[in-house]
Order: C-alpha cells, then structure tokens, then sequence
C-alpha cells in the first residue's frame, strides 16, 4: 500500500499506519527528522524545491534525485509493510511519486496507474519534471508524461487528505 499526505499530518500518519518506508520531499532547511517506527535507513531524504524550471535560490529536482527515488522504491518490499510518501502539501512532488511508485512496481502500466491517482486524489498534481525525469530513468519512452497529462486537471483541497494507493495487481 503507498500512503500520501502532508508534512504537518505526516508524524500523526507514522503512528497510526506503522509504514516501514518513508519518503520526504521538501525544501532544504525544512526536513523534518526521522519519525519513531520508521528504520533511518527506510527514509528517504530528498531537498527538492516544487519548481519545474530552474528558479534562482531553489533546488531543481534533478535526475540523481529521481534515480535516488526510483532505486528506494525498487528496494521496497511492499509485502513488507507500506509506503508513506510526504511533501510539504501533498499535492505535487510526493504525487509525483506515488505515481512513479505505482509504476515501478507495475510497468508498462502508466495510464491505469495515473487514472487510479486521479480518483483517489482529486488534488493530485504531479510535479512535471519528476515525472518526466522519471519517465526517461524508467524508460517509459513518454507514456508516463502522457498519462500524467491524461489526469487532466486538479480539484484544490485544503488541507488535503491522506491518500491511499493500492498497488497494481
């Protein structure tokens, strides 16, 4: 199961969900520390910025950032415990990736995993260029761009829900 929620509920989510992974997505300076229950090794750090093009005093997800991700969730035995993935709203780089997420652990399957994002997260906007670095990393050769793009628009909720993303059969 892949959890997603926002860093403030985030401590409150650990307890209550128990994951045995944890991926943190926000700007430097605003990681929050390893929450008890979670092995230090099982979470994942990463000081992005939720930017898309490169802005002045901002980090830009990067490539190694992504292939960080994306060799995190290859090495998560699912049948293990969850995944709860967090960034500072919710709404954009930790969707981004529960969506990569539920790829890796079933490729080739981009479009369904995007339209079960949309439905379980109506706020749900993918940060662009995770997806896209993602995409190459994977790949995907556009068809994780592509279903990105076929969620079509986001419905603003705040403050958003915890979501829950089972993985595809």
């Amino acid at each position: 199961m892949i959890y997603v929620c926002n860093l403030h509920e985030m401590p409150d989510h650990v307890r209550a969900l128990q994951p045995t992974h944890l991926v943190s997505l926000v700007a430097p300076g605003e990681m929050p520390p390893t929450p008890e229950g979670v092995e230090l090794h099982r979470h994942l750090r990463v000081e992005i910025h939720d930017i898309s093009e490169p802005l002045d005093g901002h980090v830009l997800p990067e490539a190694e950032h992504l292939a960080e991700v994306i060799d995190f969730l290859r090495a998560w035995a699912h049948e293990d415990g969850a995944l709860l993935v967090h960034c500072v709203a919710g709404i954009s780089r930790s969707m981004a990736v529960a969506l990569i997420a539920l790829v890796v652990k079933a490729g080739g399957r981009e479009l369904e995993a995007a339209e079960i994002l949309r439905k379980a997260a109506p706020h749900a906007w993918p940060n662009t260029r995770m997806v896209a670095l993602a995409d190459q990393i994977l790949g995907c050769e556009g068809r994780l761009v592509a279903a990105r793009e076929a969620m079509g628009p986001a419905t603003l909720v705040l403050p958003t829900p915890l979501v829950q993303l089972p993985l595809l059969d």
